[in-house]
């Protein structure tokens, strides 16, 4: 699954009210507890994080504390205490990450809550889906081996790094559209581990050096040399492209669709993440029709519908789309989304 899906999938699960455990495979850094994170914020549900390899078997299970004899029991008993970042109510994901990192008596302790949703005194409220995550051996990781009882607990669901969930996650955090721009161009950068280097690129990593972009501060200590010296030349082209603003606002009779290729990446994906509302879309529209190929407006079309569909404005969209016969035939396939 690419993240998008996974994001769908665990919304599913959340409105069927299904209580069955998932175990998330994926390399480091694609960013499993920001998926499983945006899924519960988008289903408008709290989010518990645990990271598993962090935790001692008491910081899960509790403390055991001696309850005074009473009269009907002269030898008393011990009450398990449970730690407070355990949810009490409500309705929300309780994440177990870095789940076969743990050593085998953590995991032991985490099978109990995930197989019996309880463990000591402390009982998972119903609202609650129970998530884990865990890196894969064959990315160089430090893993224990999960037991086989363990294991069969979960249905297990790999995901891998995906260029368009990316990008709406990077507009929905605002994260500089240079790199979302670059990304477009040589998307097999999103995600390329590199075990011998301490920095690589990686949609956790893409997000620091989008901050450290906006900063003016050096990337590549954030995604490596070789990945940050393709992205200073990549910027020196989008430093290049036509005045995206002065077509966006209608004005770009006199300027010319880029020839080079990555000048002509630079200038539709600026154009996509730049168009915040239907006059700005429609604007656009009657500049590529006018001046670039089929191939570009239709990339344009794909991703605005994308775009609009995440921040639920779909309806003022279709508003602009479906009066016009010269834009309309570039949403084909997307007609159904749009007449909903």
């Amino acid at each position: 699954m690419n993240p998008g899906e996974l994001i769908e999938f665990i919304e599913k699960l959340i409105s069927k009210n299904l209580n069955i455990s998932a175990m998330i495979w994926g390399p480091p850094g694609i960013g499993k507890s920001s998926i499983v994170a945006s899924a519960a914020e988008k289903a408008g549900i709290d989010f518990i994080d645990l990271r598993l390899s962090q935790l001692a078997p008491t910081d899960l299970r509790g403390l055991p504390v001696p309850v005074h004899p009473s009269k009907d029991d002269e030898q008393g008993i011990s009450k398990w205490y449970p730690p407070e970042f355990l949810p009490r109510d409500g309705k929300g994901i309780l994440f177990l990450d870095e789940l076969n990192m743990a050593p085998p008596v953590m995991q032991g302790v985490a099978q109990q809550l995930i197989l019996d949703r309880k463990i000591g005194s402390y009982k998972v409220p119903d609202g609650w889906l129970i998530l884990s995550a865990g890196n894969r051996k064959e990315d160089r990781a430090s893993v224990f081996e999960m037991p086989s009882p363990l294991a069969n607990r979960f249905i297990h669901i790999e995901v891998e790094a995906n260029y368009e969930s990316f990008k709406n996650y990077a507009i929905s955090k605002n994260l500089a559209e240079e790199v979302t721009s670059f990304l477009a161009f040589r998307p097999k950068l999103l995600h390329a581990m590199k075990a011998d280097q301490k920095a690589w690129p990686s949609p956790r990593s893409w997000e620091m050096a989008s901050n450290l972009f906006k900063c003016n501060l050096p990337i590549d200590i954030a995604i490596g040399e070789g990945t940050a010296s393709e992205f200073k030349s990549y910027i020196n082209v989008y430093k290049k492209i036509p005045n995206l603003e002065n077509i966006l606002k209608g004005k770009g009779k006199n300027i010319n669709f880029p020839k080079q290729i990555s000048s002509q990446w630079a200038t539709t994906t600026g154009l996509i993440y730049r168009s915040k509302n239907p006059r700005e879309v429609k604007n656009v529209f009657v500049w590529l029709i006018e001046k670039s190929t089929p191939e570009w407006i239709q990339l344009y079309a794909s991703d605005i519908v994308n775009s609009f569909k995440s921040e639920g404005k779909l309806s003022s969209l279709a508003k602009i789309v479906m009066n016009d016969s010269k834009i309309i035939k570039y949403f084909k396939d997307f007609e159904e989304i749009l007449n909903k």
